[in-house]
């Protein structure tokens, strides 16, 4: 790391020397005003709010332990998915290592085409799973979990991808909020990227994660705004998901089935230290199209399926409204400002484009920096994770530019053209009945 802070310094010593505080806030105003206090000044709070409450949280974390231990109930393990033969493998045998033991495992087959009906059939008659399901025809993953969650016999539903492996302690971690608070019916897990160490493409989203879900939703837990349980891996009441109705059809079911258990009145929190490893796309226009459906999905369930947590009287709830504009505000509107933000600042600069560039980068750098130091004090893994320190340099055009346009297409072929309801993620008749009934 010593060569990427000597590169720093030497680059903010040549551009910043003459830079005053007028000329950033008013030049700099949407990093300083819009991103700083929601990204950085966040991750201060929360790593400020850990070690105040360390001893406290540690108290109420053993006392769950005990009560789960002492009741012992039996958990479903959920996992739908398609052609995922090849991963159900490595998945079982995760779930096996765990500390937490009663659970069944019911896999549920969309309409595989490949080895996944043969290897299925022949890990249920090993033990290392409960049931196996197959539906002959794909009716999509909303569809193939909500059918494995019909026959779940436990107490509490743990939703997870097939792609996905566990620490020893997740289940058990992912199951603790329950037993703090009896109103929490939903706990989302804390998702980081398996193949890190592929390319940069991988890197940079192994950063990504680690900001944007273990200390970005630390964040918005600790705020009470909490909106995603990921479908990675997500423990649900099931008497709380029977009740909601389960999933719905369409994308963006992680955020979907959190609006729909806020506004039934339940509690939902992340458990940050109940780590899920994941693969995430090693090639950049993969993760592109992924990011612009996962775009698209904001559109669909917080603008239209779920705007009337913004006003309705039914259940009305302050935090379950700020919750949903926290995220339409940063994730959609602000990207909009963005554009008009950054053709005012060059037209306005013509004479010093450059300038402006680098000085951008370095405020951004130093953000991330900021953001990368609260990272490592509060991960469970800081030396595996220590190594990611130096995509810094690299970051801000990822999350600044990248990240940014993506999302910016994906918004506006969803806000014009509804182009989320041909996504080949669905099949077409489900998609075209979600359309019918406004999912």
């Amino acid at each position: 790391m010593d060569y990427v802070f000597a590169f720093i310094d030497g680059v903010v010593a040549c551009f910043t020397a003459n830079l005053s505080w007028h000329y950033l806030s008013t030049t700099f105003w949407f990093l300083i005003f819009i991103e700083f206090p929601r990204y950085c000044v966040l991750d201060l709070i929360v790593l400020l709010r850990q070690g105040l409450t360390w001893r406290k949280r540690g108290e109420r974390a053993a006392l769950a332990r005990r009560q789960l231990f002492a009741e012992k109930p039996l958990i479903t393990i959920l996992v739908p998915g398609k052609n995922e033969g090849l991963n159900i493998y490595q998945l079982v045998k995760s779930l096996r290592e765990q500390t937490y033991h009663n659970f069944e495992i019911i896999v549920v087959d969309d309409g595989s085409d490949d080895a996944t009906p043969l290897i299925c059939k022949d890990l249920v008659n090993h033990g290392y799973i409960t049931k196996y399901f197959r539906l002959v025809e794909r009716g999509g993953k909303a569809s193939a979990a909500n059918y494995g969650a019909y026959h779940a016999s436990g107490k509490y539903i743990v939703h997870l991808d097939a792609d996905s492996s566990l620490d020893r302690d997740a289940i058990e971690k992912i199951l603790l909020p329950f037993y703090i608070d009896p109103k929490v019916k939903g706990v989302g897990g804390c998702v980081k990227v398996r193949n890190q160490d592929r390319n940069m493409c991988t890197a940079m989203q192994a950063l990504e994660y680690c900001k944007t879900i273990q200390i970005g939703r630390m964040g918005t837990d600790l705020l009470g705004i909490y909106h995603i349980i990921s479908g990675a891996f997500g423990a649900f009441d099931a008497q709380a998901l029977r009740d909601v109705g389960y999933w719905d059809i369409g994308p963006g079911l992680d955020g979907d089935i959190t609006q729909k258990l806020r506004k039934a009145g339940y509690k939902v929190k992340f458990a940050y230290d109940a780590i899920c490893m994941t693969n995430v796309p090693e090639k950049w226009y993969a993760l592109y199209k992924q990011r612009k459906r996962w775009s698209k999905s904001l559109v669909r369930f917080r603008i239209r399926k779920h705007r009337d947590i913004l006003w309705s009287d039914r259940n009305f709830n302050f935090l379950n409204a700020i919750s949903n504009l926290e995220n339409i505000a940063y994730d959609l509107v602000f990207n909009y400002i963005w554009i008009w933000y950054i053709i005012d600042l060059f037209m306005a600069n013509t004479d010093r484009v450059f300038e402006i560039f680098v000085v951008a980068w370095i405020i951004r750098l130093a953000f991330a920096m900021m953001s990368f130091f609260c990272m490592q004090c509060i991960t469970e893994r800081p030396r595996q994770e220590r190594h990611l320190g130096a995509y810094l340099l690299f970051h801000t055009f990822y999350t600044g530019y990248f990240l940014r346009i993506a999302r910016l297409v994906g918004h506006t072929q969803e806000l014009l053209l509804r182009t989320s309801y041909k996504d080949k993620w669905n099949p077409r008749k489900t998609s075209e009945v979600a359309q019918i009934e406004g999912l």
